[in-house]
């Protein structure tokens, strides 16, 4: 059976006193078993939260790395550096960074392969515009998405899928349930024909917007 993750994105919110009183809470209020927490802030709070979740259940991942392991590539931080600092995860084709950033599926590939060679486990994102679904392509949408990340891809044992509906961020709306199942079949359907990927084991989530 499939172990439950729950992972919080922090994107660019956050203070240092912030970070201490929330993290003071969920500490303390996240059991040993059950579910598995992480908490994905900021890359300047990396090394405190890291230190603040030490003694806990709760493991620390990136929101994003780098394509490459080292060079010329000013503001970009690689995988190899998050996981010497102890990241355990790393987010990856976020629809804040494909929308803002012009991430395509090539180089969310690119940082796939990254991550996977220095040991982080992977959380692809994926998801459709509401144009998009509106068009009747929101499967389409996503197949391409993954496929376009996951296929060729040395190993994807450690893989996780969140589908996060672009289409319900910072509008009001929400998927039904009967949406986010649907897109789920899709997703697991589209799993099983890449090499690599064990469709059953392969967790998925979607994401809360």
């Amino acid at each position: 059976m499939r172990q439950l993750l729950v992972v919080g994105n922090w994107k660019m919110n956050g203070s240092r006193a912030s970070i201490t009183a929330l993290l003071g809470e969920l500490t303390g209020a996240t059991p040993e078993t059950g579910p598995e927490v992480a908490v994905c802030p900021a890359y300047v709070h990396l090394p405190q939260v890291l230190e603040l979740c030490a003694a806990s259940s709760i493991s620390v991942g990136a929101q994003d790395c780098s394509h490459m392991q080292s060079g010329a590539y000013t503001g970009d931080v690689a995988s190899g550096m998050l996981a010497e600092l102890g990241c355990r995860w790393v987010i990856l084709g976020h629809s804040e960074r494909r929308q803002y950033h012009g991430e395509s599926d090539v180089l969310v590939a690119a940082k796939l392969a990254a991550a996977v060679a220095a040991g982080l486990r992977p959380i692809v994102c994926v998801g459709e515009t509401l144009e998009q679904r509106e068009a009747g392509d929101a499967q389409q949408v996503v197949r391409a998405q993954l496929e376009g990340a996951l296929r060729g891809q040395a190993s994807l044992a450690a893989l996780v899928v969140a589908y996060e509906p672009v289409w319900a961020i910072g509008t009001g709306r929400t998927a039904t349930p009967e949406q986010a199942q649907d897109m789920h079949e899709c997703i697991r359907s589209c799993l099983g024909t890449i090499g690599g990927v064990n469709a059953n084991a392969t967790r998925y989530c979607m994401a809360a917007v």
